[in-house]
């Protein structure tokens, strides 16, 4: 496994936000939790300071830093969904109590971090050698929050 991980920097919610997404995404585990051993500016003794974990495969770590921070849509988990139902089971969680849609597929939890989903089928009919259904669906998918498939399909098609 890679040496490199992405961390992410929650106010005082880690292990919460940590336990939810490795309970939405297949293939994910805590791997660590580590807790502080004396006070500090973000908690108490004993409180979740640090926490490693897995989601289908990727490492990520997470820090308790004390204080909320504005995530910046410079960086954010980007995670390629099979099929629509996919699409919709973790839009649906992700922007569930206080979690926020954008555009194009992107949409921040309720913990304010960056999320793109995407289904397998955007890349697909993107890249195709037809230039002008690429097109179509590129338009199509910029007028969209939670990616649609069969709408994709459809502007593929013409």
């Amino acid at each position: 496994m890679s040496r490199v991980s992405t961390c992410l920097w929650f106010g005082k919610d880690l292990e919460e936000a940590v336990r939810f997404y490795v309970a939405l995404v297949p293939g994910s585990s805590l791997d660590h939790l580590h807790r502080a051993p004396g006070p500090w500016p973000g908690g108490a003794a004993g409180d979740v300071l640090m926490a490693r974990f897995t989601l289908d495969g990727q490492r990520f770590q997470a820090l308790n830093g004390g204080k909320p921070v504005d995530y910046a849509n410079v960086v954010s988990i980007a995670v390629m969904c099979p099929d629509q139902a996919e699409v919709d089971r973790l839009w649906s969680a992700l922007t569930a109590d206080g979690g926020a849609e954008s555009r194009c597929g992107w949409l921040r939890d309720r913990w304010g971090v960056p999320w793109q989903i995407i289904p397998e089928a955007l890349p697909r009919l993107m890249g195709q050698s037809d230039r002008a259904a690429s097109a179509r669906v590129f338009s199509a998918m910029q007028g969209m929050t939670r990616i649609d498939v069969a709408a994709l399909e459809r502007a593929a098609q013409g």
